[in-house]
């Protein structure tokens, strides 16, 4: 059995926040604002996971108006949800996502952001895929305004 699941995500670019994409600090003058650390590309991909298993969203499970969620490292939102699933018997054959960012470039971030997941994932880097697009300076993302990203995940049961 196979399911599959989307994520997308986008949070505020501001002063004084450090900017945590893919669970990797990446140097830039601004970082992503929100109740947790703010990583959008984590955020997405526990969203696709939870989709692919018909299980709502992030918000339902980590709620911003909880304080035990105040700041929290989005890794442990992703680590909670995917061994849930795990429980179940799914696997991922793939995971495809995409940070949208006018700066800072992340073309030398993505190798590491990539490694980053499937460590999280227990997952082969060859089954990641991290893209990095601009929005050729047009809406807010062109205007350094915010920063999104989407996931796409493929699961399958344990015992296909």
């Amino acid at each position: 059995m196979y399911r599959v699941g989307i994520g997308h995500d986008t949070h505020r670019l501001v002063k004084g926040r450090k900017l945590l994409l893919g669970g990797v600090e990446v140097p830039h003058s601004l970082g992503l604002s929100g109740h947790s650390d703010a990583d959008v590309l984590l955020h997405a991909v526990t969203d696709a996971l939870l989709g692919a298993a018909g299980r709502g969203d992030i918000g339902d499970m980590f709620p911003d108006t909880d304080e035990q969620n105040r700041n929290r490292n989005s890794a442990e939102f992703l680590e909670i949800v995917w061994q849930q699933l795990c429980q179940d018997g799914w696997q991922i054959e793939n995971l495809d996502t995409i940070i949208f960012a006018e700066r800072p470039k992340l073309g030398a971030y993505k190798t590491r952001i990539r490694d980053n997941i499937a460590v999280l994932l227990g997952l082969e880097p060859s089954q990641v895929n991290v893209k990095a697009k601009t929005a050729e300076k047009t809406g807010p993302v062109g205007r350094q305004e915010i920063i999104s990203a989407e996931a796409a995940v493929l699961l399958f049961r344990a015992n296909r």
